[in-house]
């Protein structure tokens, strides 16, 4: 038995005790309501420069979201529009909420990012939103910007 063999107990590597320090808090977010039954995926989302996004729409469970490149204009019913960049988050609750923006904020470069959604049985991940229902719930929505 080697001296690497007998200081471990084992025949692996030494364990590294990097996994205490490695991962790093990027979001945290409470409450949550998982619907029963949920099912969760993933997706890669990226959008070429100045593109819009997705229409105003809502998600039937929780998403939480990680910017790997670029910018996202991300807005969500009763909270003011914000500038998420890379290495940043946002998240979304689900549910009746609606989500207004997930656009590239940027005019010259494309934005990519990655979102976790949990969705609800029988129902769509993603749900748009249509005029008469975004007029109804106008007063929900907080301030636009000054432009």
């Amino acid at each position: 038995m080697s001296k690497k063999d007998s200081a471990n107990g084992t025949g692996s590597q030494p364990r590294s005790d990097a996994w205490k320090t490695a991962p790093k808090l990027l979001q945290d977010a409470a409450p949550l309501t998982i619907p029963e039954g949920a099912s969760a995926m993933t997706i890669h989302v990226e959008w070429e420069p100045g593109d819009p996004g997705t229409p105003p729409h809502r998600h039937s469970g929780p998403a939480f979201g990680y910017v790997i490149e670029g910018a996202v204009r991300f807005e969500l019913e009763g909270e003011p529009e914000r500038v998420v960049e890379a290495g940043g988050t946002f998240w979304e609750p689900g549910g009746d909420v609606i989500h207004y923006q997930d656009g590239n904020a940027l005019s010259d470069a494309r934005t990519r990012f990655v979102v976790t959604m949990m969705c609800a049985p029988g129902k769509p991940m993603l749900e748009l939103v249509d005029e008469g229902e975004l007029a109804q719930r106008a007063h929900l929505r907080a301030p636009r910007p000054a432009a």
